[in-house]
């Protein structure tokens, strides 16, 4: 399982440890993950995602999963999340049909 938030995509820096003598060592900066499921008021289901405690109280902040979904950057987001925003917006019928 990736270290990466499915919301906002913050993922695993690197960096260095620098002792007290300046000696540095190569560390890896995690990102806070949290497993929490969010409930979509459109789609009447609740989701469970992998996202970092920065993204939950951004989701919290625009009003819930719907609100941020559908303000979100199409490249940040998962590929699950991708389905999930692309079902938001034709259960709002916000996406005009594909005409063939």
């Amino acid at each position: 399982m990736a270290r990466r938030c499915e919301l906002m995509g913050k993922g695993v820096l690197s960096g260095n440890n620098v002792s007290h003598a300046n000696n540095k060592s190569r560390r890896r900066f995690l990102p806070h993950l949290c497993e929490v499921s969010l409930l979509s008021d459109t789609l009447g289901e609740t989701i469970s995602l992998r996202i970092s405690a920065h993204a939950l109280r951004s989701v919290e902040h625009r009003g819930g999963l719907d609100a941020f979904l559908l303000k979100a950057r199409h490249t940040d987001l998962s590929g699950r999340v991708k389905r999930v925003r692309l079902r938001l917006l034709k259960a709002r019928s916000l996406v005009p049909p594909v005409a063939i």
